[in-house]
């Protein structure tokens, strides 16, 4: 047992050396932030990151946490293309829940664990401004394109990542959630995986970690592809490979590439310490996502 756990000692050293003083954007959500045990190893594994010198930034999701308050106050969801609409009520909640119980709770957590964490959402010193997401429906080729109103689901403009160095360089840890603020005063919902991708470009971060309930990008036969390259990506979404979920996911990897992030990695929450085994074994647990 004692040379099991040196060999993986061992093989975590040139990770965390290559990792040291860089920063790693995680976006948390799945099944991740529901069970007891997994919350607990993510916070043991994110404090872990601060302590062997790596910055880690934590974005968070919270559907179900929305999903469970919106329906005890008797709040009906509709979700078109996969997105919640939100009304002023909805989007009240929204931000009750992400930006205080949900980022509260991680915070605590993290601490509890010797961790710094400090709680944010998108609105707090001009991080995240955004406008209202225009959807696009075209059902018939012949006819003109129909607008749908999401109500208060929002589109990242820009990233002022000031606050998150003011705070990494301070030895804290951001935990953001993903609310933005409009140009005249307007509170936006925004998607969890898009808002930390931005982040982690205008952090030029080394690597953006999107934690999810699937294993990562599967092949034709469903099994795990552990590194695959932009190129690789665009081909299997054409042919239908990847689909469904996976299509905004793999999008939202690929952006960060583009705009300076070294690689993503999409991995399985569900898997205890999944963060750490991703980052610092050989193998991984997940698919890493980089430029060809």
């Amino acid at each position: 047992m004692t040379q099991n756990v040196a060999d993986i000692l061992i093989e975590a050293l040139p990770y965390i050396q290559k990792f040291s003083t860089k920063t790693v954007v995680i976006k948390y959500g799945g099944h991740a932030m529901v069970d007891e045990g997994l919350k607990r190893d993510f916070a043991n594994d994110i404090t872990l990151l601060k302590y062997v010198g790596i910055n880690p930034v934590v974005v968070h999701g919270g559907g179900p946490q929305i999903n469970k308050v919106l329906l005890a106050m008797g709040i009906t969801s509709t979700f078109i293309r996969g997105m919640r609409y939100t009304d002023d009520a909805t989007m009240d909640v929204v931000e009750m829940v992400l930006g205080g119980k949900v980022n509260k709770d991680i915070v605590a957590r993290i601490n509890r664990e010797g961790g710094r964490a400090v709680g944010l959402t998108g609105k707090d010193g001009g991080l995240i401004t955004a406008e209202k997401m225009k959807i696009y429906l075209q059902e018939d080729e012949n006819k003109p394109p129909e607008i749908i109103d999401p109500g208060m689901v929002g589109s990242v403009t820009k990233v002022d990542p000031h606050i998150i160095h003011t705070l990494t360089a301070q030895g804290f840890i951001p935990i953001i959630a993903p609310v933005g603020l409009g140009k005249n005063g307007e509170t936006y919902n925004i998607n969890a995986d898009v808002v930390a991708s931005k982040i982690a470009s205008a952090l030029g971060a080394e690597r953006l970690i999107l934690v999810t309930d699937v294993d990562g990008v599967l092949d034709g036969d469903h099994r795990l592809i552990s590194s695959i390259t932009d190129r690789e990506i665009g081909e299997q979404i054409v042919d239908g490979r990847i689909k469904g979920g996976m299509i905004p996911k793999v999008e939202c990897a690929l952006e960060a590439l583009k705009n300076g992030v070294k690689k993503s990695h999409i991995i399985n929450g569900k898997t205890p310490h999944a963060v750490l085994l991703e980052l610092f074994t050989d193998s991984g647990i997940g698919t890493q996502v980089f430029t060809d």
